[in-house]
This record gives C-alpha cells, structure tokens and sequence, in this order.
C-alpha cells in the first residue's frame, strides 16, 4: 500500500537523494523508449542539417524554423535531466506512481507538427513564439488510488513547488458536468526556464483519457464535420461520466509560491 509522505525540507531532501541513488538521473539522460525514440529515428533518417521539414495535412517548416525547432528540442533534452528526478521524488513522497515515464519527451515530429500548425492557424506568428507556448514537450503522469488521490495531489504539488518550480496552469477539471475529468498541470523550471506539464489522474481517469484519445483527435481535424464532432463529445462525455470523482479533488488548488527570505541587513 502507497502512504503519503509528510513534506519537510527533509523529507524532500531525503527523497532527492533516494532519486539519484537509484539512477533516476541516468535513467533521464538515455533517449525515452517507444514511441518517442522511434519518432526520433523517423526524423533523422528522412532530415538532413540543413533540411526543412514536411509533415501530414500538408503541413511543413522551412530549414531555418526547423533548425530553431531541433535546438529547442536539444534545450529540453537536457532540462530534462534535472526535472526528472525531481517529479520522481516528488512522486515517491506523495506515494504516486509514475506512469509512461519512457514518453517523458514528445517526439521531434510531434512538436514540428504541433508548432507547424501553430504558424498555419497564425499567420504572421514567429516561431520563437510557438515555441515559447509550448508547455509538454517534457510531460509526467502521475496516478493513485481514488482514495489517497487528493491528498496525494496536494502533496506533489508542494513538493515540485518547493523545488523552485512555478506553477503555470492549473486546470482542474474534476468538478466538470461533462467531458474530461483530471488535472493538468503546468511548471516553470527555474535554471532552465523550461516548461513541463504533470498531469495527476487516478486509474478510472486515466484510463478514460486514452480510450477518448482517437476521438478527440479526430474531432479536432479541421475536416471533421459539426454532426460528427457532436457525436465525438457525446461519446467522450460517456466515457468520462463514469469516472468516479475523488473526495475534494474539485477543490485542488495550485500550491503558493516558495516564499524566499528577504535578506539581512
């Protein structure tokens, strides 16, 4: 059974160093697994320096937006190194466990397509500025049981906050009539300045989130018609209806801000 660890600056101390003493740190250099790495593979094998790149539906980068988007990706590869073992912590003390840690960095392709249609729906749009809005590039997924789920939540929040960690959205979704029922969440690293989403779900909830995946894919496609995208939220809130709701997981709110003693003298 997970416990829900009280969070003192020793007990974060603490778990940091669990974190790095089991490996997190080298497990967070290697490239992710799956999906991503595969993505990754695609990407170089069919991109030469120098190349822009061309997606589906049309979509494309020039050679000098792509170059600015693979250093972006480099940028997060390496801040990801020291998140890593910080949400890690953060999960082992508030007794979450850690789901999809391998797809912790969205792949090349999916940002080029993400910041690709970013420039398409706004036109005059820099890329530094698509760039800049991007806020899972490096993403978590943290999940408990219904029962130790809001306690849980309130605890790795603190916890990622105490590290130094703004928090940049809090969307709480749990007290929603109908459609998606979670929390996301979004963080500002503070030497990288890189942005990272946590999503915090329990079993039900995740396991909604994926089986609504396809279908709000495809009601987002700019070819998807009214009727059928009604009929994709109809499906989407079915399914989320079911997911049972945590006690006080509607009233999560984003922890305060780390206070930082002014000075002396």
């Amino acid at each position: 059974m997970t416990t829900t660890r009280t969070v003192t600056r020793g007990a974060i101390t603490a778990a940091l160093a669990t974190a790095l003493s089991i490996g997190i740190t080298s497990t967070a250099v290697a490239a992710p697994a799956g999906p991503d790495r595969a993505g990754a593979s695609r990407t170089a094998a069919a991109q030469q320096p120098g190349d822009g790149w061309t997606g589906e539906g049309g979509l494309s980068l020039g050679p000098a937006d792509n170059e600015r988007v693979d250093d972006y990706i480099e940028d997060a590869r390496r801040a990801e190194r020291a998140i890593s073992p910080q949400v890690r912590a953060a999960a082992w003390i508030a007794g979450a466990e850690v789901i999809g840690f391998e797809n912790r960095l969205k792949s090349p392709d999916s940002l080029k397509r993400k910041v690709a249609t970013s420039l398409k729906e706004h036109p005059g749009q820099s890329t530094e500025a698509a760039l800049a809005a991007l806020s899972d590039a490096v993403r978590y997924t943290l999940q408990w049981p219904d029962g130790q789920y809001t306690d849980g939540v309130a605890t790795a929040a603190r916890t990622i906050s105490a590290w130094g960690n703004d928090s940049t959205k809090w969307s709480n979704t749990w007290g929603r009539a109908q459609g998606y029922k979670g929390l996301n969440t979004g963080w500002r690293a503070p030497r990288s300045g890189q942005l990272f989403e946590v999503q915090f779900h329990t079993p039900a909830s995740k396991e909604a989130q994926e089986a609504t995946h396809k279908l709000y894919e495809e009601q987002r496609l700019p070819g998807t018609g009214p009727e059928r995208k009604k009929e994709l939220q109809e499906q989407q809130n079915a399914l989320f209806a079911a997911v049972p709701v945590p006690s006080g997981a509607d009233r999560l709110t984003a922890p305060l801000p780390a206070r930082v003693p002014a000075p002396l003298g």
